[in-house]
């Protein structure tokens, strides 16, 4: 029977597996990054359902969040499958779902324009583009000018092909900067090198400007650019099947969780469905202290003073 060890032979296959499925350069450096992490805690150990176990049960113990585990969790399983280890699984970590989005991470309209006013000209349409068509960081590699042009980006990731619609005003802004910067073919936003931006180079375009800013940090990622532009598009619309198509989800479930509303916005809809009759009163307020003057006055500090004598 073959033993279940994971040797850097077995990781390379994994990584070649990856690579032949056609995963983004991010989702494979994850996959293995994970795969790696297991297999320093194993030591040499064999593969099994107990030691994957221990494995969430490490995570857990170093205070990972439940949703950090189960996204190393889904890198094993998907080794595993390529593995055939199909019984070295464990249960996923159960996670309620937040009926609205948390106050202190979700960007405001009002964060977005101030994260704008805040970045230098190249740094600010890379975030006006991302807000205002709403795609994925790893897309803004297609938008090049020929595109622009032509109003619609088509990209091709992960056996997916999808068209995104660039708003007449971007389209100008992206033309007027590509003109300005001597760019008259190919990708806009390019490095030093010549080649497109990459995800943390776009990572750092956001947190720069919500430094300046002062935009909290929690709030500051381009992710929530996406997540902004999503639900501005549900709250003009109310068309999530139609927001599900634009963002290119495959699943109305993962659209849910763009739209939810905030929790300030939760509470006040709450509050207004009057469901609780009011049947108190408000306290009366109280009469203010009359002060004694006149003769009247006068006659008390009289009375006060003989009885002092």
């Amino acid at each position: 029977m073959e033993e279940k060890i994971i040797t850097s032979e077995v990781i390379s296959g994994f990584e070649a597996h990856l690579v032949s499925k056609e995963r983004s350069g991010h989702t494979i450096a994850k996959y293995l990054h994970d795969v790696r992490a297991y297999a320093g805690f194993l030591g040499g150990r064999e593969v099994s359902s107990e030691t994957t176990c221990g494995f969430k049960q490490e995570l857990i113990a170093k205070e990972y969040a439940p949703g950090s585990i189960n996204t190393m969790l889904a890198s094993l399983f998907a080794f595993f499958k390529f593995m055939g280890w199909t019984d070295c699984g464990t249960q996923r970590m159960l996670i309620q779902r937040d009926a609205y989005c948390p106050e202190d991470k979700e960007l405001t309209r009002e964060d977005y324009e101030a994260l704008l006013g805040a970045a230098r000209e190249r740094d600010r349409l890379i975030m006006e583009t991302v807000c205002s068509t709403g795609i994925r960081v790893s897309e803004l590699r297609f938008f090049t000018l020929e595109a622009v042009k032509s109003r619609e980006v088509v990209v091709t990731c992960k056996r997916k092909i999808r068209h995104i619609m660039v708003p007449d005003d971007t389209a100008l802004e992206l033309e007027r900067y590509a003109e300005k910067s001597g760019i008259t073919s190919g990708v806009i936003f390019r490095g030093r090198n010549g080649k497109p931006l990459d995800r943390r180079r776009v990572w750092a375009v956001v947190k720069l400007a919500a430094v300046r800013a002062k935009v909290k940090a929690a709030k500051a990622f381009p992710h929530n650019l996406r997540k902004l532009f999503a639900r501005t598009f549900y709250d003009a619309n109310h068309d999530a099947v139609k927001l599900a198509d634009v963002l290119g989800h495959s699943s109305i479930e993962t659209t849910r969780i763009y739209t939810r509303s905030s929790g300030a916005e939760h509470r006040k809809l709450v509050n207004a469905l009057g469901l609780v009759p009011h049947r108190f009163e408000p306290p009366a307020k109280q009469k203010p202290l009359r002060t004694h003057r006149g003769r009247r006055g006068k006659r008390a500090k009289k009375i006060n003073a003989t009885l002092l004598i």
